[in-house]
């Protein structure tokens, strides 16, 4: 049997999911369908067989400019208000899993595919990602994320992504 990570499709078990956050696992279970049929993100699950193991969603937002960092800031025109960025909303992992390494494997199959449609589709500078707790902080700072003054919000350059080598 082989893992997989692909978009979510109605043969997957969306309702065994548990990654022990009420907030996550009702949006897989009840939400998730309906905001792919809307076009407002892309959710992406590492399934094995049927059983969904990890997800993560993707679309795209905007983060005003005076948010950003000196570095990035300064290299963008002054025109721009706001700033493209990719926008990894959510990313679980089922309980039954969890210290197998599969968050880092779904965030940077997230970064990769980020990367690859920001070269390719769409305008983005970077990745944002909106911790929903401390532990999540955490996780997100390992991969080189930084705090956005007064946003709670964390940002990730693709010059950054870039060096990933993914």
């Amino acid at each position: 049997m082989s893992v997989k990570i692909e978009l979510l499709n109605p043969a997957l078990n969306k309702k065994d999911f548990s990654c022990g956050k009420d907030m996550l696992d009702k949006y897989l279970h009840t939400q998730a369908g309906q905001d792919v049929k809307r076009k407002l993100c892309v959710v992406f699950v590492l399934f094995e067989d049927t059983t969904i193991k990890g997800y993560y969603t993707l679309s795209t937002a905007a983060v005003p400019a005076e948010l950003m960092p000196d570095t990035i800031r300064k290299k963008m025109p002054g025109s721009y208000k706001d700033l493209p960025v990719t926008l990894l909303g959510r990313l679980a992992v089922d309980i039954k899993f969890k210290g197998q390494g599969l968050g880092a494997i779904l965030l940077l199959d997230a970064l990769k595919r980020s990367f690859t449609i920001a070269g390719e589709s769409l305008g983005s500078i970077g990745v944002i990602v909106d911790p929903l707790d401390e532990e999540a902080k955490v996780f997100y700072e390992k991969f080189g994320f930084i705090l956005l003054p007064d946003s709670g919000k964390m940002f990730l350059p693709m010059a950054d992504v870039a060096q990933l080598g993914l």
